[in-house]
């Protein structure tokens, strides 16, 4: 059962992860596809923004990649489990509101404001937690 739940974990960590990426970046890119139309001029940054809620599944896979040797030994399972449902949680989360603050940065920048830096300073806010949350991953 202990090597149940850690594989269990291993598998939501990589792909609550991957959710949250795939989320994150359709907001971004719904919103860059309506900006396109407004003015294409800027499509660079538009791509550039749309792409940042994919660290999150890098993040995840790179967890799991390191934590999948600690399955050598069974009892490390609820353990694996516990690290998989937090970083894969934090990692959704994360990505998917960073795809929000990337969609109103790209908003912005289609009206004309100059708002590329501070976008994705705000942008690294919620990334910051995924980050945590795999160094955290990697500590154990």
């Amino acid at each position: 059962m202990d090597l149940i739940l850690g594989y269990l974990g291993l598998g939501l960590m990589l792909g609550l992860a991957g959710i949250g990426s795939c989320y994150g970046t359709t907001i971004a890119g719904t919103a860059a596809e309506g900006a396109l139309k407004k003015d294409p001029s800027k499509s660079s940054g538009y791509m550039v923004l749309s792409a940042l809620p994919a660290t999150q599944g890098l993040y995840g896979f790179v967890a799991f990649l390191m934590t999948m040797g600690k399955l050598a030994d069974p009892a490390n399972g609820p353990l694996m489990f516990g690290i998989g449902i937090g970083v894969g949680i934090t990692c959704l989360f994360s990505a998917i509101r960073q795809g929000k603050v990337c969609a109103a940065g790209i908003q912005g920048l289609s009206q004309g404001h100059d708002v590329q830096t501070n976008t994705m300073i705000y942008a690294a806010l919620p990334e910051f937690y995924a980050i945590l949350a795999l160094v955290g991953a990697l500590m154990v």
